[in-house]
């Protein structure tokens, strides 16, 4: 199923709740070598919490353009995550990026020392090493249980790493930090037809229920059209509401439809 956009590009209404962006970081993205999943699972992670991700975007291992879009973020959403260059090599400068940002010196954080230093033999911990501990002056860290090496947050940013498996495990330190808004709530219909052929009830149906948005997610199975029509809203009975004025749109042009989980 690929992805689409939204039948309705309008925002939640009256969203009480904190927002979001994700900004990706590594030229081995961006030279198609590695496929990001640190996107996916950010925001599937916030779901629980309320938190919509609004906007992601993937920068080069360049310090200018990091900075210029942490910047950007961090001054328009609740919170931004970042994922890659904190590691021990000449190419992990996002500490020195988010430094930059912030205008804050970056030094040996002394407990980033104390928790990476006894993973090493004698001789073990070198300079380059120890890079992982350099933090921004006044951020405070973000542990992880699978490799020690800690993240840190710095007002409303989270630095993390880029390897999927240790971000999530800082994911874990993050949560208790955040804000929760009001949870969406996701009513999933999968009908056997070309969306084409129902385009015009969907809008109809948007421009009627206006405090949930619908999307529609088109696929393939064995040969045969098919999409997946998707309603979120912040109001359970909205969106119930939605759901069944597309399930009733679906019966009417003699459509077979089902509920899924998603």
């Amino acid at each position: 199923m690929r992805p689409k956009r939204n039948i309705s590009q309008l925002s939640m209404p009256n969203a009480p709740s904190p927002t979001a962006a994700v900004l990706l970081i590594g030229d081995e993205i961006l030279s198609g070598r590695t496929a990001d999943v640190n996107l996916a699972t950010i925001a599937k992670f916030l779901v629980p919490y309320g938190i919509d991700v609004c906007e992601a975007r993937v920068v080069r291992d360049v310090v200018e353009e990091i900075v210029e879009a942490l910047n950007a973020l961090r001054a328009r959403f609740t919170y931004v995550f970042t994922t890659g260059g904190i590691g021990p090599t000449h190419d992990d400068i996002t500490a020195d990026a988010v430094g930059r940002a912030f205008g804050v010196a970056v030094d040996y954080h002394p407990e980033a020392l104390a928790l990476l230093e006894p993973r090493y033999g004698p001789g073990e911990f070198n300079e380059m090493r120890k890079r992982m501990a350099r933090i921004p002056a006044g951020a405070t860290l973000i542990r992880n249980s699978v490799s020690t090496a800690p993240g840190f947050q710095i007002g409303n940013v989270f630095v993390m790493a880029g390897v999927p498996m240790i971000m999530r495990a800082m994911l874990e330190d993050v949560g208790p930090r955040l804000e929760r808004g009001v949870v969406v709530v996701t009513r999933t219909i999968s009908a056997q037809v070309g969306e084409g052929r129902i385009a015009a009830d969907l809008a109809q149906i948007q421009r009627d229920h206006t405090k949930v948005t619908i999307g529609s997610y088109p696929y393939s199975a064995e040969g045969a059209a098919g999409v997946q029509l998707v309603v979120r809203g912040r109001g359970g009975e909205a969106v119930e509401a939605a759901a069944k004025a597309i399930e009733a749109a679906l019966d009417r042009e003699g459509i077979k439809s089902a509920r899924i989980s998603t």
